[in-house]
């Protein structure tokens, strides 16, 4: 989607959102008649490296590692292997995190590895990314997200059962809805929403590790060999999977790289606080599990933390279900947050429709792209079998970051004299690739026909791509209707591009009503009241 606005034929019109070029003025004074010298409409620097440290693990912890260590220990057979898994898993990351830190301050752009692909390999590369990521990973993933959120809430209520399905699709979509709002209404909020539910997960892990060393200390080890390792490539593959899924976020900072604080110094330092704490945290909350669950136990349990904490707190079993909650909460919260960011620096690229390039006047939040990924998420809600959707794309998902990746040696060849504020040793994107071609090249064998999806899904991006955005001389229907919706969206969420306008001109005409009107060439006025 790309779309050519329409020029205007009556110059009485224009005193609309959109100007006679499509253009739109952006630098407006805030909701409440002030600012900073008018303001520009535009994603602000509002976070600083507590609350980057809060995205990066509220994103990372979510309900993978109360559910992943069925998968890990599946794969590798013994509990030994499964906490080695674990530990590489996280350096892993860490390397992944490393290599996107000297991208994101060299490329200083919203949208990651997105940006990265389109800077390096061009848009053609770049919108197989960003359709894969927007249009099937995100979404899919923060309606799982969502729906473990609501089975968690429900289960205090279902004791003995599984909660209503539809009851807990519902809730799911309440869920997405609040923090949709919230999300809209300002970065602030969303990232105190990010800090508050990132200490309520960690609090809950801090519980169950707690109990874990109380049970190592009782001398509780049986359970920590090597018996019945898997040692097929595989099989170790397959684990790596589900170590990884429970460690996905750690690149959602460079997302928003635009709205952190001194991102040359506080992203490297997000980087080092995060992924070493959720590691440690990962790694210690696996021991806690095998002091007290058997191996055979932990692969008979879809909810490892359910089934340990009824072993471990008797009545107050319940805790754990309300805390899951709260973990996955937070973790739909840091997918909104960043993903909404994604499909923002899409279609700043002209990839994705115009509409969701705009910002909204008053809070400064790209409401649009909000929107959008909410919309998309609850459709999701609508699939019966949306876990096997994401096993078809995770492959992919591995390979398209491995791309971005890639971008790191290429740019140091292609483009040696690049500022590089944070540069890594050369090793470690090397190492990322090997361990890549690794976790995607291995599971083709292991699963072809999941493979198999994925591949499709990859491939239905490039008709997307030349209809949409190479095929330049649409007709003037296509291009009048695309316009003409366009701006009615506009209108309805007050959505401007972020462009700096020239001039702006407030009135106090009465107490409760100001009259701002912001000139950003000739032909454009926007007026604006402050009731």
């Amino acid at each position: 989607m790309e779309t050519e606005s329409l020029n205007r034929k009556n110059s009485s019109r224009k005193s609309s959102i959109v100007n006679g070029n499509g253009d739109a003025s952006a630098k407006l004074t805030n909701g409440d008649g002030g600012g900073d010298g008018g303001g520009e409409v535009t994603l602000k620097a509002k976070m600083s490296l507590l609350n980057g440290c809060t995205v990066i693990v509220g994103s990372i912890i979510g309900s993978g590692i109360f559910v992943s260590p069925t998968g890990v220990l599946k794969y590798t057979g013994s509990v030994n292997l499964a906490l080695i898994v674990w530990v590489i898993s996280g350096l892993f990351s860490m390397v992944g995190a490393y290599c996107y830190a000297e991208l994101g301050t060299m490329i200083t752009k919203s949208g990651a590895d997105y940006a990265y692909i389109m800077e390096t390999f061009g848009p053609f590369m770049a919108f197989i990314r960003l359709w894969i990521e927007c249009m099937i990973v995100r979404p899919c993933s923060q309606a799982i997200v969502a729906l473990t959120f609501s089975t968690y809430v429900m289960k205090p209520f279902f004791p003995e059962c599984t909660p209503p399905e539809d009851s807990a699709r519902l809730l799911a979509v309440c869920c997405i809805l609040v923090l949709t709002l919230i999300n809209c209404w300002d970065v602030k909020w969303a990232t105190a929403v990010q800090d508050i539910f990132t200490y309520a997960k960690l609090l809950a892990l801090v519980i169950i590790i707690a109990t874990g060393v109380y049970q190592l200390s009782l001398g509780n080890t049986q359970y920590f060999t090597f018996e019945n390792t898997d040692t097929k490539v595989t099989s170790i593959a397959l684990s790596f999977y589900s170590g990884l899924f429970a460690y996905n976020g750690w690149n959602y900072l460079n997302f928003i790289i635009e709205e952190l604080k001194d991102p040359v110094k506080n992203l490297p330092r997000a980087i080092a606080i995060s992924c070493t704490l959720v590691t440690i945290v990962y790694v210690m909350a696996n021991v806690s599990f095998y002091t007290i669950l058997s191996p055979d136990e932990v692969l008979g349990s879809s909810a490892v933390a359910v089934t340990y904490a009824e072993r471990a707190f008797g009545m107050l079993a319940w805790t754990i279900p309300v805390f899951v909650a709260l973990s996955t909460f937070g973790a739909v919260n840091g997918i909104l947050l960043t993903s909404s960011r994604l499909f923002y620096a899409g279609a700043n690229n002209g990839q994705m429709p115009e509409i969701l390039t705009m910002i909204q006047i008053q809070r400064f939040t790209p409401t649009p792209a909000v929107l959008a990924m909410a919309l998309l998420s609850m459709l999701y809600l609508t699939v019966s079998d949306i876990f096997a959707l994401i096993n078809y794309v995770g492959f992919a998902t591995w390979l398209s970051i491995g791309v971005a990746v890639l971008c790191l040696p290429w740019l140091r060849w292609a483009q040696p004299n690049l500022p590089r504020p944070i540069r890594v040793p050369m090793v470690f994107p090397i190492v990322y690739l090997i361990a890549t071609i690794f976790v995607t090249v291995v599971p083709m064998y292991a699963s072809p026909v999941e493979t198999g999806y994925g591949i499709l899904m990859i491939l239905s991006s490039i008709p997307v791509y030349l209809v949409f955005i190479a095929w330049k001389n649409k007709p003037i229907w296509f291009q009048k209707t695309m316009g003409g919706l366009t701006q009615v969206l506009q209108k309805l969420m007050m959505v401007v591009r972020p462009k700096a306008a020239s001039k702006v001109f407030k009135f106090a005409i009465y107490p409760s009503f100001t009259l701002v009107l912001t000139f950003d060439s000739p032909a454009c006025l926007y007026l604006r009241t402050n009731l």
